[in-house]
């Protein structure tokens, strides 16, 4: 999956979001409720709600992640998260298949995974 789209309560906060801790670029924004952004591989798009409590209600994911290079880059990323005061929700671990990951929360609370995964990560 290259493409995933998220209901938002705040449409500029979590642009932002995605923006300033993924390096995420605006590609299309084709009304007040919609933004799309891609890091070149990926693609996000989110959807304004236009309620408090409706992600919440709405959403069934689980989590959502992101393949990284390495796992020195994993626990890297875990103090940089970390120091912008992103939420963590589960800290770093390295997995007995030999991948390794955290957990962070978005501004709805919705979990991203950041990962490396040996057989999907790009090679050193």
């Amino acid at each position: 999956m290259r493409h995933v789209a998220l209901r938002v309560r705040d449409l500029g906060r979590s642009k932002a979001f995605y923006r300033e801790n993924f390096g995420m670029e605006v590609v299309w924004e084709p009304d007040p409720a919609n933004v799309y952004l891609s890091s070149g591989s990926d693609n996000l798009a989110l959807h304004a709600t236009g309620g408090e409590s409706a992600p919440a209600e709405r959403q069934q994911l689980d989590h959502l992640g992101f393949v990284v290079d390495s796992i020195e880059r994993v626990r890297e990323l875990e103090g940089e998260f970390r120091a912008r005061g992103v939420k963590i929700v589960q800290p770093f671990k390295v997995h007995r298949d030999g991948s390794a990951s955290f957990y962070l929360a978005d501004p709805d609370g919705i979990v991203i995974q950041m990962l490396y995964e040996p057989h999907i990560s790009p090679r050193e």
